[in-house]
């Protein structure tokens, strides 16, 4: 009996590498930035929270997923952090053993708002009456 292939329809999620420089990248910047290691007026005192780091597969690229605590003054929160990315960078660079620091993009994370959205849609009365009434 021949393996069983891959579903061409289906995509091939991160790999382990991936997702293991992801977490790791995501670990020290969180420590850089708790640390208050960038002199940056904008991010001093200012507690971020970095959700994920997605990285390309190439290792070339990674994106954080950040919020300041609080999610106030998100915009400017997210220009500090682009106009630092050298310093971050290097930061990273010096810390963890890679080969090279991947290009780093920031994005404000999104999760919690979702979270919050589809809280309140399952507390609306009327899904929890459609939940309610759904055969098993």
């Amino acid at each position: 009996m021949a393996p069983m292939s891959r579903s061409p329809s289906l995509p091939a999620g991160p790999s382990q590498r991936m997702l293991r420089v992801g977490e790791l990248i995501r670990r020290t910047l969180s420590e850089i930035l708790a640390q208050g290691g960038l002199h940056d007026p904008e991010l001093d005192g200012v507690s971020i929270t970095v959700g994920e780091v997605r990285v390309t597969p190439d290792l070339k690229r990674a994106t954080a997923y950040v919020l300041p605590l609080g999610g106030n003054n998100r915009e400017s929160i997210l220009a500090a952090l682009r106009r630092n990315k050298p310093e971050i960078r290097h930061q990273i660079g010096r810390e963890m053993t890679l080969k090279h620091v991947p290009d780093l993009k920031f994005e404000i994370d999104e999760t919690f708002d979702r979270i919050e959205a589809t809280r309140r849609m399952f507390s609306d009365e009327r899904v929890r009456r459609d939940l309610e009434d759904a055969p098993e």
